[in-house]
């Protein structure tokens, strides 16, 4: 029984990396170029949105909000929902990930609303198989009142109080300490049909065979690569974002200093007429440079903690480079047998199978075998499957089954296939060229 994997972040601001890389726009390290299409789209999009930043937009344009969306809002949230890795292997395994997916979906949209759920993508190119989600914060309800010990006063005059079901963008009600621990268990609940259970709360640790060390090793190294790149891509945008900044506050440089300027002559004028309307204006001044000297710590902060990350991912890399070389260099075939791990589960061979096979034993067995150079399942009643040393590379394995490599195996196949519905594939190959 595995654990389920429910992670969830505020976007920075700028989605365009993060939708590169969910839609495979940029391929990054740890991704399997020949299984990108395997991926599926969970969402579809409205009529006139072609991608995942597109549909972020519409969501907010159409969802009726009245106030306009602040700088410093968060526009989506994302989620990245999975398992345990043998679990979800063991699930896919099984013929259980659409149903798994369903799941998810329904979880989501009956947390965040059906319309806030407006991308979501099943990855199948990578190691474990995960679902990217991205959810736009439209609340309803009155606002959470920040908690303050000052005594209000009395107001003079009473006014109506806004439409409190009116929608609204707010991630920092979806987000609280409480609504984030109540995820974790629902969505648990929600998986505990695929033996699925969630983590001990306050406790990460948990114990590992040292077979499982070593994969888990490789998955972190590429994973971790992953996050450089997009950190790098983020990094970029966030520098294009700084210098857009800079620009403004040349101009606003200009402006505070006419706002100083009609400062100190509405003072002399509110000073002998004593209006309510100068007043307002010099508290607007004051609101604006308040919030002028709050965007620049945030932009120093923010560059101090991108130099602080990228320092930590690049020791944390340098690190898992020389456990890696310590690793094959005392098991240089593992790098191979790792390799043949990964095309038997592209194979579709069940847990139990691989581990034989891995075992180095012939192992025979039956049922349907998926081709990935034919993208269809081919079935034996029985056959030997077994790892072998390459004939030509003294260094390298390969799998062969019936006595032949996989390749030749499916190839073979393929052609009784055709054959036994009278085809030829000579025959095949002239009707086809036919056709073009």
């Amino acid at each position: 029984m595995g654990y389920v994997v429910l992670h969830l972040d505020k976007s920075p601001g700028n989605e365009a990396a993060m939708t590169d890389h969910i839609e495979r726009n940029v391929i990054a390290p740890n991704v399997d170029p020949k299984r990108t299409h395997l991926n599926k789209e969970l969402v579809s999009f409205p009529e006139g949105v072609t991608n995942r930043t597109d549909a972020i937009q519409r969501r907010i344009q159409t969802a009726g909000i009245g106030r306009s969306i602040g700088k410093n809002q968060v526009l989506v949230i994302r989620f990245i929902l999975s398992g345990s890795t043998e679990d979800m292997l063991r699930i896919q395994a099984e013929g259980k990930l659409d149903d798994w997916c369903k799941d998810n979906m329904d979880w989501l949209k009956k947390e965040y609303g059906e319309k806030n759920v407006v991308a979501a993508t099943l990855h199948l190119d990578e190691d474990v198989p995960h679902i990217h989600a991205s959810v736009v914060p439209i609340v309803r309800g009155e606002r959470r009142k920040k908690k303050t010990n000052k005594v209000q006063d009395v107001p003079k005059k009473q006014y109506k109080k806004k439409d409190v079901n009116r929608p609204r963008l707010c991630a920092d009600d979806v987000m609280t300490k409480e609504k984030l621990i109540h995820y974790q268990d629902s969505y648990a609940e929600a998986m505990a049909k695929y033996d699925l259970v969630r983590g001990i709360k306050g406790s990460e640790a948990r114990h590992i065979s040292t077979s499982e060390f070593y994969r888990n090793q490789k998955v972190e190294s590429d994973n971790l690569q992953t996050d450089i790149a997009l950190l790098l891509q983020q990094k970029e945008a966030e520098q294009k974002a700084l210098e857009e900044i800079k620009s403004r506050k040349k101009a606003e440089k200009f402006k505070n200093t006419a706002a100083d300027v009609g400062s100190t002559i509405m003072d002399g004028i509110g000073s002998m007429i004593g209006t309510s309307k100068v007043k307002r204006q010099q508290q607007e001044i004051e609101n604006l440079k308040e919030e002028k000297e709050n965007l620049i710590q945030e932009v120093k902060e923010l560059k101090q903690s991108i130099q602080t990350m990228l320092k930590e991912h690049e020791s944390a890399m340098d690190k898992l480079k020389q456990e890696l070389k310590k690793i094959h260099d005392l098991f240089p075939k593992l790098k191979e047998l790792l390799w043949i791990e990964r095309l038997l589960q592209a194979m579709k061979f069940t847990e139990s199978l691989i581990k034989e096979i891995l075992d180095m034993k012939p192992v025979i067995f039956k049922g349907g075998i998926y081709s990935p150079e034919y993208k269809r399942y081919f079935t034996t009643e029985r056959s030997v499957a077994e790892i072998k040393p390459h004939p030509e590379k003294p260094d390298k394995y390969e799998l062969t089954i019936d006595g032949v490599d996989d390749t030749n195996w499916c190839r073979r196949k393929y052609r009784e296939s055709l054959e036994t519905l009278g085809i030829k594939p000579n025959e095949q190959k002239r009707q086809q060229g036919q056709r073009r």
